[in-house]
């Protein structure tokens, strides 16, 4: 499969410190990939040096072959790269239908109302749209941002830890969401906490540790990879769900 967006000797040195050392990644349209590794290890300054938030110190960013890390953040979500946040952000006074139009008009929508109305209904939320973001749950909160995210038509999507707080019901709504986005072709770039998620939905896997890549692959092989265990998830692991990714 061909990478529609690639990372390439990524490293970012703050002073003395080194948050990312050489990281290769890439993910193709219609693919998951999950970033795990333990807190500190350079996943949130990995997305935020292909959103444009973070110059890297070395390497490139490709999107579609085209380098894109020195683009400012705007420019790059107009060019179809998209993220959610680990803390929510939304338009907390606005309703729903306004403020996830917001996003659509940051990509020039001609609609920005139906682009906004069928995020909404993506995501499931389309019963609440004349409600604002502050009359919501923790979790619709967590869709809105989502469907903003949609709303600007990314061609890829950096998701932020989408079940941190969610429960049961809740988490398997998102992996649902995730796999139907999935099949409509985005490239769908993951941090995620919950293994049973990053297990049951990711086509791929990479582990940074410390700022470096230390294993990547199917999330079986990952899950049994003596480095991986040692590192982050530790001896008992949930077990994967049969079933198509």
């Amino acid at each position: 499969m061909p990478a529609l967006l690639e990372g390439r000797g990524l490293t970012v040195r703050f002073g003395g410190l080194t948050a990312l050392k050489s990281v290769d990644l890439a993910v193709g349209a219609g693919e998951v990939l999950s970033v795990i590794g333990p807190n500190g290890a350079g996943k949130t300054t990995l997305f935020n040096v292909i959103t444009g938030r973070v110059r890297p110190t070395t390497g490139s960013v490709l999107l579609r072959g085209e380098a894109i890390e020195r683009l400012a953040p705007f420019r790059i979500a107009q060019r179809g790269v998209v993220r959610t946040f680990q803390k929510t952000e939304v338009f907390g006074g606005l309703s729903l239908l306004d403020g996830v139009a917001a996003g659509a008009l940051a990509h020039d929508d001609p609609d920005p109302g139906a682009r906004a109305r069928e995020a909404l209904s993506t995501v499931g939320l389309q019963n609440k749209a004349e409600l604002t973001a502050l009359q919501l749950s923790y979790g619709d909160q967590r869709l809105l941002e989502l469907a903003q995210a949609l709303a600007a038509q990314p061609a890829v999507l950096l998701l932020d830890e989408p079940a941190s707080g969610m429960n049961h019901q809740e988490c398997t709504h998102i992996m649902r969401l995730i796999g139907e986005l999935r099949a409509r072709g985005l490239a769908i770039v993951l941090v995620e906490h919950n293994m049973h998620v990053v297990m049951n939905i990711s086509d791929r896997v990479v582990v940074i540790n410390y700022g470096e890549k230390i294993a990547e692959g199917r999330p079986e092989a990952v899950r049994a990879d003596r480095r991986v265990i040692e590192a982050y998830l530790g001896v008992e692991q949930p077990a994967v769900d049969a079933g198509p990714r």
